[in-house]
């Protein structure tokens, strides 16, 4: 094509004109031995917080500055992925990370162009990417909780057809998810298994030089055991997940680039519970080797549907434009929690103004509006302004500023569970004004040099979502839109160095005040300071190359028991991790990968949850183990 694909280019675009935006390659991810997206963001992302509840292919609670978890928008290849029955629940349990190319981390409200749930930011994972000659991998490897591990990838050109073929497998018994002081006598799981299967296609062709075609088709099969201490012999999710998306690329010159694109994203999942001498939901443990059925294939799950148009051209020498609609459709339903089967449509048009340096030399500033109208509640305008300034070829400035939002997920708008909860299809969505602006540059002194930012960030949170109404006659907490605001501000300095030819390093630093209305101590699950540091030792054409991540997390609070029923604290605590690779042939065409995640084995705790005691039947919080001391070994062979 004449240019690159417009989508594609879109983030470092936005990376011009104000957003901050890092990027995880895929020699990182292999280099840190990661198996799966969270564990690598974990160590490697500046200012993200992610703790996986149990280990590998879970859930996660995620912060970025100074977010919640709902707060974040995740995308592959451009494709919204979010679990749209709650907010919550992150869509990181079945993604590998030997399928990416690539990763993109998009600081700060991005609802601009990529609408709910970007309120804090958006993080799209690239998969692999076209080539015009052969070229793959694979990967085979073990771990020391009994984890298998392969991988592989092909990609060719074949009479201007491009293809793309992957497939990831990871499976193991898991990770004791809980201290056994916090197991009851009648949880005899003790372990959360995992077993993920992806399979993706890509597929891309060329009509001529500026008209394109390429398509998506990935699907996950997973087993993954849900932890309990309490009641359970067995308890898991079987995942079927299908992500399908097709591009028509239109990009005959630098000053018109379009794209047309269509998505549509299954995510079904059936839920089985046996539990111990019990019938559902009565904690009193019946005789000896007694076994319920609780749960059977229960389904919970969504379809997530959309199609994109954006438009870039030029006009007048100074100014670019971008104009674009997004439909979005999605349906959902859970047996298990009681969520009705209910469908929502939005419609949203956007369009943004920028200057180039023809009308401002060093200079990049950018304007946009965003008109959101969805079928059930409330319509929203947000809007957003940019910029950056290169006050030299080595210093810097840059801001974001405007406004985000969160539409509501189907369990606040049409949760209807007798026991527990109910929704309101008439919530307004979240709205949030927030700022980052932030200076930084650069200094290079021959084989040594130093990129370097300062970042100071701020959000105000409007009607909130939460479950704090309560109905008497029918004994449901009801979702609501919360008085008051949730205040979140922070700075955050982030450091790369390259010390010498072989030998580099990283350095972030994020401090951050996240606020309800009316309370004195931080938002639950969010961090107040998180410190990460990085070293690797790669000399040039040498057979071996080594490095290390250290994550140091502050204090955090959650209320696992309830509002109301005390705060719990947790977090402070620091991970050590090592990596080594060895090269077996000059070429680097084979390596084997090591790595040893939480060196000193230091047991802290990950998240907080609840369980019910055996023979009081009363509730008492439980505590989720991160993972223990585990080493890693890891095969691959590469051809081109």
């Amino acid at each position: 094509m004449t240019g690159q694909s417009l989508e594609d280019d879109l983030p470092q675009q936005l990376s011009q004109y104000g957003t901050r935006v890092t990027t995880v390659t895929a020699p990182q991810i292999q280099n840190g031995g990661y198996i799966d997206v969270a564990s690598a963001l974990e160590n490697l992302t500046p200012g993200l917080y992610i703790s996986s509840n149990n280990g590998p292919f879970d859930y996660v609670q995620i912060s970025l500055q100074g977010s919640r978890t709902e707060d974040v928008l995740w995308l592959v290849d451009g494709v919204r992925i979010n679990n749209r029955l709650y907010g919550g629940t992150t869509p990181l349990d079945t993604i590998p990370a030997s399928m990416i190319d690539h990763i993109e981390v998009l600081d700060g409200g991005e609802a601009l162009f990529y609408g709910t749930q970007a309120m804090a930011g958006a993080i799209n994972i690239v998969t692999k990417p076209f080539t015009n000659h052969p070229d793959g991998a694979f990967s085979m490897g073990l771990d020391s909780n009994d984890g298998k591990h392969l991988d592989g990838y092909f990609s060719d050109e074949l009479h201007h057809n491009d293809f793309v073929l992957y497939a990831t497998h990871d499976e193991s018994p898991g990770i004791q998810p809980f201290p056994t002081a916090d197991f009851q006598p009648s949880g005899t799981e003790r372990h959360r298994p995992y077993d993920v299967t992806t399979l993706g296609l890509k597929y891309g062709y060329n009509f001529a030089d500026d008209l394109a075609l390429s398509a998506l088709l990935q699907h996950t099969n997973a087993t993954l055991g849900f932890a309990e201490p309490m009641l359970t012999a067995l308890a898991y999710n079987e995942r079927d997940e299908t992500l399908a998306s097709s591009r028509l690329d239109y990009v005959p010159s630098d000053e018109f680039k379009l794209y047309l694109k269509d998505y549509y994203h299954w995510w079904y999942s059936y839920y089985t519970e046996y539990d111990n001498g019990s019938t559902p939901f009565v904690y009193t443990p019946g005789a000896p080797g007694e076994i319920t059925v609780a749960n059977s294939d229960d389904f919970w799950g969504y379809k997530d549907y959309g199609v994109n148009l954006l438009t870039q051209f030029d006009l007048n020498r100074g100014f670019e434009y971008l104009a674009g609609y997004d439909f979005q459709g999605y349906t959902g339903r859970d047996a298990v929690l009681v969520i009705q089967q209910e469908t929502e449509h939005v419609n949203a048009f956007f369009g943004q103004i920028r200057t180039t340096p023809d009308l401002i030399p060093d200079a990049h500033l950018a304007a946009g509006l965003r008109y959101n109208v969805p079928s059930f509640g409330q319509s929203d305008l947000v809007w957003n302004g940019s910029g950056q300034y290169d006050l030299s070829n080595a210093l810097y400035v840059r801001t974001t500023f405007g406004t985000a939002f969160r539409l509501p997920t189907d369990e606040e708008l049409f949760a209807n569970d007798p026991d527990d909860e109910r929704g309101d299809p008439n919530l307004k969505p979240e709205t949030s004004t927030n700022a980052n602006v932030s200076v930084g540059g650069n200094v290079d002194a021959g084989d040594s040099a130093v990129k370097w930012e300062a970042i100071g960030f701020y959000r105000v949170i409007k009607n909130l979502i939460d479950c704090a109404g309560f109905d008497a006659a029918t004994d449901q907490c009801l979702f609501e839109n919360v008085p008051g605001d949730v205040r979140v501000m922070g700075q955050e300095l982030t450091l790369e160095a390259r010390i010498t030819a072989a030998l580099s390093a990283t350095f972030d630093a994020t401090h951050n005040h996240s606020r309800e209305s009316g309370f004195d101590y931080q938002f639950d699950q969010v961090p107040v300071t998180q410190v990460k540091a990085g070293l690797d030792y790669h000399p040039p054409g040498e057979w071996y190359g080594a490095g290390l991540t250290v994550v140091q997390v502050g204090d955090l609070d959650d209320e696992p028991l309830g509002v109301g029923n005390g705060r719990f604290g947790y977090g402070n605590h620091t991970d050590l991790d090592l990596n080594g690779r060895i090269f077996l042939d000059e070429p680097h065409r084979q390596r084997i990968d090591l790595h040893v995640e939480n060196v000193f084995n230091h047991v802290y705790y990950s998240a907080l949850g609840t369980g019910v005691n055996d023979t009081t039947g009363l509730p008492y919080v439980v505590h989720d183990l991160a993972t223990p001391r585990t080493f890693q070994v890891n095969y691959t062979y590469a051809f081109e």
